[in-house]
C-alpha cells in the first residue's frame, strides 16, 4: 500500500509538472492583453465548475459587505475568479519579461514610507496579502534595487514548488519556506533587508477583527517585530489595467500602549489590509476560508462549522 501511494504521488507530480510547463508556454504566447484574456476565461471556467470555492466566496463577501445585494455579491465573486485567473497567467509570463518591462508597468505611491522604514536599519517586515498581484510587486521591488526576501507556503508537490520558486529566484527574489523560516528571517532583517509576509490566511493563533468579525490570524509579524524592532510596513500591488499596476506603500504601522501586545499589533495589520480590500474588493482572495477557525470557535454570527 505504501509503495502504491508513493508511485501514485510520483505519477501525479510528473503530471503536475508537465501541465505547469504547458500552461507556461500557453500564457507566454502573444501580448499581456492576450494573457489576461486567457486567464480571465480560465477564471470563469473555475467559477462555474468549482462550487465549493464559489460558495465560500459568496459567504465571505456577504459577511464583509452585509449591505450588498445578492446581485452585487455574485458580480464581485465572478470578478474575483477572473482576477486570479489573470494574475496566474501574469506570473507564468515572468521569465519573458525584463526588469525594464516590470518597472514601466508599475507606478508607486508612498515611496517615502519605504525609505523611512529602511533608514531605521532594523530591517522591514513588509506585510501584504493574497490581494492584487503580490507576485508582480515582488518582481518590481527587486527590479527597483530593493533586496527582497519572501516567505512562501510550500506547495504540496516538491517539483512544482521548485518550478515556482525558480521563477521567483530568477527575478532576484529570495524565497524562504514558511514554518521553518524564523532564524532566516532574523538574519535577513539584521542585514536591513525587506522580508515580505502574507499573514492573511486562516489560523487559530489569535482572533482579531477583519471586517468587524473575529478572524483567526497568525501573529508571526507581530512577534518578529517585538523581537527585532523591524518596522511593519503595509504594501500592496493593485491591478489598475491590462498589465498595469500601482504599488501602494502605507505608513509604518504606528504602535503604542495596549497595541504593543502581539494581538494588538496583529489587529493593526488586519486593519491596514481591510482598508485596501474595501477599495478593491474584487482583487482579494475571498475563495480562501478566512473565518474557518473563528467559525469553529463559534465567533462568526449566523455560521456554524
Amino acid at each position: 500500500m505504501k509503495r502504491f501511494k508513493q508511485n501514485r504521488r510520483a505519477i501525479l507530480n510528473r503530471f503536475a509538472g508537465r501541465m505547469f510547463l504547458r500552461a507556461q508556454r500557453y500564457f507566454q504566447k502573444g501580448t499581456d492583453a492576450d494573457c489576461e484574456r486567457r486567464g480571465a476565461k480560465l477564471g470563469v471556467l473555475f467559477y462555474r465548475l468549482d462550487r465549493k470555492h464559489r460558495e465560500r466566496t459568496y459567504a465571505n463577501l456577504k459577511l464583509a459587505f452585509p449591505e450588498w445585494s445578492d446581485a452585487k455579491v455574485h458580480e464581485t465573486a465572478l470578478e474575483v475568479f477572473r482576477h486570479f485567473g489573470r494574475i496566474m497567467g501574469d506570473f507564468l509570463r515572468w521569465p519573458i519579461r525584463t526588469n525594464e518591462d516590470i518597472i514601466r508597468s508599475c507606478t508607486m505611491t508612498g515611496q517615502e514610507h519605504l525609505e523611512a522604514a529602511l533608514s531605521l536599519n532594523k530591517g522591514v517586515l513588509g506585510v501584504t496579502a493574497h490581494f492584487g498581484n503580490w507576485e508582480r510587486m515582488a518582481h518590481w521591488a527587486t527590479a527597483m534595487g530593493y533586496p527582497l526576501t519572501v516567505v512562501s507556503r510550500p506547495a504540496d508537490d516538491d517539483g512544482l514548488e521548485a518550478m515556482l520558486n525558480g521563477i521567483r529566484e530568477r527575478a532576484g527574489v529570495k524565497v524562504l519556506s514558511r514554518g521553518a523560516a524564523i532564524r532566516s528571517i532574523m538574519s535577513e532583517l539584521r542585514q536591513n533587508r525587506a522580508v515580505a509576509l502574507l499573514p492573511d490566511q486562516n489560523s487559530d493563533e489569535c482572533f482579531v477583527p477583519f471586517f468587524g468579525i473575529p478572524a483567526g490570524t497568525v501573529m508571526g509579524p507581530a512577534v518578529i517585530h517585538l523581537r527585532t524592532g523591524a518596522a511593519i510596513l503595509p504594501v500592496f500591488g493593485v491591478r489598475t489595467g491590462v498589465g498595469q499596476y500601482k504599488i501602494i506603500v502605507k505608513p509604518v504601522i504606528n504602535l503604542d500602549g495596549a497595541e504593543t501586545t502581539p494581538e494588538g499589533i496583529t489587529a493593526k495589520i488586519n486593519e491596514a489590509l481591510e482598508g485596501v480590500v474595501r477599495e478593491y474588493p474584487e482583487q482579494y482572495l475571498w475563495l480562501h476560508d478566512r473565518y474557518k477557525s473563528a467559525r469553529r470557535a463559534g465567533l462568526v454570527p449566523g455560521q456554524t462549522n
